[in-house]
């Protein structure tokens, strides 16, 4: 079906094409793909979801998209040396979970069985289980000040809603009173037209009263008292 949306874009739009970008770019896909999922879902272009992220969207989340490049690196080299350190196909997060969790004094489950029984006892080397950690915390705080940008979002899409509907409701008041004055603009049209008619009528009569008067004949009193019509 071809999409052919022109409506304007309204602050659920942008707040989704800034979602699915973010997540995009987390994890380590290309914003591409993030338009034409957003085109999907809201029935518009890709390329109208390119140019509204980079004409208005983009300018407003230039912290989030740090943020977001950050943590695809850390994931990547967090799924890089799970690789190193567990041949195993365990995923990255759960070895990153695995090493959280366990004393750093101890081996790991997946270190323990990757070794032979006879040496289930020899620690896994200190480097590896260090940088391990130090991966599990910059994890850590990367989606804490993800949260907090997301509280933040959160917070203003809450205000942009409120504002809204004082909006709405300022709207709803000046409609009022645009019928008001509708109505009062339609009784002085009325009064006025009665008004024409009331003038004209009062110049008919005049009219008719002036014609009267000229057409009566007029009289004068002679020498010997008589009266004589005046000629006009």
């Amino acid at each position: 079906m071809t999409k052919v949306r022109q409506d304007a874009w309204s602050h659920e739009d942008d707040l989704l094409l800034a979602e699915t970008v973010l997540r995009h770019i987390r994890e380590g896909s290309t914003q591409l793909d993030a338009f034409e999922e957003v085109g999907d879902r809201l029935n518009r272009t890709g390329a109208a979801c390119g140019f509204r992220w980079n004409a208005i969207v983009r300018r407003k989340y230039e912290q989030a998209i740090e943020i977001a490049k950050k943590q695809r690196k850390q994931k990547k080299r967090a799924e890089q040396r799970g690789r190193t350190i567990h041949p195993v196909n365990t995923p990255a997060f759960h070895v990153m979970e695995t090493a959280a969790l366990s004393d750093p004094s101890e081996p790991t489950y997946a270190a323990q069985s990757a070794q032979p029984e006879q040496s289930s006892k020899v620690e896994a080397p200190a480097a590896k289980q260090t940088l391990s950690m130090t991966d599990v915390i910059h994890y850590l705080q990367s989606m804490q000040k993800g949260s907090a940008t997301s509280d933040r979002l959160d917070q203003e899409n809450t205000h942009l809603k409120e504002e809204n509907n004082k909006l709405q409701m300022r709207v709803k008041e000046l409609e009022q009173e645009v019928v008001a004055l509708t109505k009062r603009q339609q009784t002085v049209e009325d009064d006025y037209q009665a008004l024409i008619g009331i003038m004209d009528r009062a110049r008919r009569m005049v009219a008719f009263q002036d014609q009267n008067d000229s057409s009566a004949p007029a009289f004068k009193m002679d020498e010997n008292g008589n009266l004589e019509k005046i000629a006009k």
